[in-house]
């Protein structure tokens, strides 16, 4: 049973307003979208180096399994891609490495879902974070919360969704379990499958810090891999067939998930230790 979702009592303001603008954005709203996200896309280019040795030594792997689906998906055929969450930089850092024509597109880019807490704490943030295509999440605020609701229906618009399925920014870089509000959009997206990119990333922590003073530091070294899309058509088959109870289904969908996370991670650990 679905839970009835309230904002916190200790909002700074009402963010509401954030969903209903999205939902047919006026000229003036395209406009500023377009210049943040460019801007925003071309700062993220000259950190990461795009593969070349600039300012940080990062090396690349399977971007073309990102880049290719970004570019030619079919028209209204929605992508999902997850990843770990290790600095705030994550995103848009993990996706600096794209083309200009890509990162910086204000229709190509990513939906992507940022903490309230910390990307919507007054007005100019929360407009910057609306503008570059940000939802805010309330985090411990359940599957059940506006954000969850505003990625399902980007899905089933055919458009690009981010999410960070371990809910924080993961500091210790601990296995945790996958959030099970990935579980949810891919349920209630269900007869439209995404495809489904999962990322792994090492060495945005030391780019950007978890801890004061926060700016970016040079001569890291970064590694990001994009990995096989996961096929999850057996398991919501299965779930359908069989009738099964949104919670065991949320859970089949994360765990299939996690194991293919994992799987990447070991990969990219190893990779990451080469470079």
């Amino acid at each position: 049973m679905k839970q009835k979702f309230e904002y916190p009592s200790d909002m700074p303001y009402d963010i509401k307003w954030i969903f209903p603008r999205q939902a047919n954005p006026n000229a003036l709203f395209r406009i500023a979208s377009r210049l943040t996200i460019g801007m925003v896309g071309i700062i993220s280019r000259i950190v990461i180096g795009n593969g070349k040795v600039l300012l940080n030594k990062t090396r690349i792997h399977n971007k073309h399994r990102l880049e290719d689906l970004v570019e030619n998906r079919p028209e209204n055929s929605p992508l999902l891609t997850i990843s770990n969450h290790y600095s705030c930089f994550d995103d848009p850092g993990i996706f600096g490495c794209l083309k200009l024509r890509n990162v910086g597109s204000s229709k190509r880019i990513r939906w992507s879902m940022a903490a309230h807490d910390i990307c919507f704490t007054n007005v100019w943030h929360s407009s910057f974070f609306m503008f570059g295509k940000c939802i805010p999440v309330i985090r411990g605020g359940g599957v059940y919360q506006p954000a969850v609701d505003l990625c399902i229906q980007k899905l089933k618009l055919g458009e690009w969704v981010h999410i960070f399925p371990e809910g924080k920014v993961n500091m210790e870089k601990e296995y945790l379990r996958l959030k099970w509000g990935v579980g949810r959009v891919l349920f209630e997206t269900y007869p439209i499958i995404p495809t489904i990119i999962p990322i792994w990333h090492e060495g945005m922590d030391k780019l950007l810090p978890n801890y004061p003073p926060y700016y970016f530091r040079l001569n890291n070294k970064l590694t990001f891999n994009f990995g096989k899309p996961i096929d999850i058509k057996d398991v919501m088959k299965h779930i359908f067939d069989n009738n099964l109870d949104e919670i065991t289904a949320r859970r089949m969908i994360t765990d299939k998930l996690q194991k293919e996370m994992n799987t990447l991670r070991i990969e990219t650990e190893k990779l990451h230790k080469e470079l």
